[in-house]
């Protein structure tokens, strides 16, 4: 969880003499290069699967801390499925995009064809990819371990881990682009460790202490967790946490549209 090295970034859609490729062209082209350049990073890949794989080998062969009622891997999976969401999403485009600004990447790719909006929404193309292929990985593990989860809370599963997905690459661009860079990568791993530890994402809130629960029920890593347990576990739709997640995607959106900026 460090810099990524912005001097190997290029631009998705570079200019030419001729004329600019069509929007969706330009969007998926710089998504190609956002999702490779997250792919051939190891410390990201590290973040990004091997972590989660961790925990949920760590989680499925132990029984500390306790996950509450219910098959341990079947509470453990639905909540690393959510820190595989917070690493990519969150933790990796906030470094990444603090680090862009820092290097002016940024603001070279806003006056190319493809454009500011161009640029944030090849982002998270970039990013939904890369959830993909986190939950292919880290749900064929969980099966090996025994997951079996209920299948019919498997498509409201697929929404929360979309609007997860948008909620935190929201706040992953409200960050990045507005503080500098360092205290970008500090904060960013701040929160990653806080949202493991005690934001309701792997553990339950309901297991954390009584003062916490409250609280905690209110973050969008309890909200993305508890709604993914929700579903997978119980198959059913949480509506709190369904609202929580929604409430700080849209939020953490309004705010980034108003405040970020595309240098530093």
């Amino acid at each position: 969880m460090s810099t990524l090295d912005a001097g190997r970034r290029t631009p998705g859609a570079r200019s030419s003499s001729g004329p600019a490729a069509p929007p969706r062209q330009r969007i998926l082209a710089q998504a190609r290069f956002e999702a490779g350049t997250l792919l051939r990073n190891g410390e990201q890949l590290l973040v990004s699967i091997l972590l989660p794989a961790i925990v949920l080998v760590g989680l499925s062969l132990t029984t500390t801390p306790s996950l509450g009622p219910g098959d341990r891997v079947d509470v453990a999976v639905p909540g690393v499925l959510a820190l595989s969401v917070v690493s990519s999403a969150f933790t990796s485009q906030a470094i990444a995009t603090g680090f862009d600004r820092r290097y002016g990447v940024l603001r070279y790719l806003g006056v190319t064809p493809l454009g500011r909006s161009g640029l944030v929404a090849a982002k998270v193309v970039a990013t939904l990819a890369i959830v993909v292929l986190q939950i292919l990985v880290l749900g064929g593990l969980g099966l090996v371990l025994g997951w079996r989860p209920e299948l019919s809370g498997i498509l409201p599963a697929v929404a929360f881990l979309a609007l997860g997905t948008w909620a935190f690459v929201a706040l992953a661009l409200l960050v990045g682009g507005t503080l500098r860079a360092e205290a970008v990568l500090a904060l960013a791993n701040l929160l990653w460790v806080l949202f493991l530890a005690v934001g309701g994402l792997v553990v339950p809130r309901t297991q954390l202490p009584d003062a916490l629960t409250g609280p905690v029920a209110l973050l969008p890593s309890a909200g993305l967790g508890d709604g993914l347990r929700s579903a997978l576990v119980d198959g059913a739709v949480n509506p709190l946490a369904l609202l929580v997640v929604l409430g700080w995607a849209g939020a953490a959106t309004l705010l980034a549209a108003r405040l970020f900026r595309f240098d530093d």
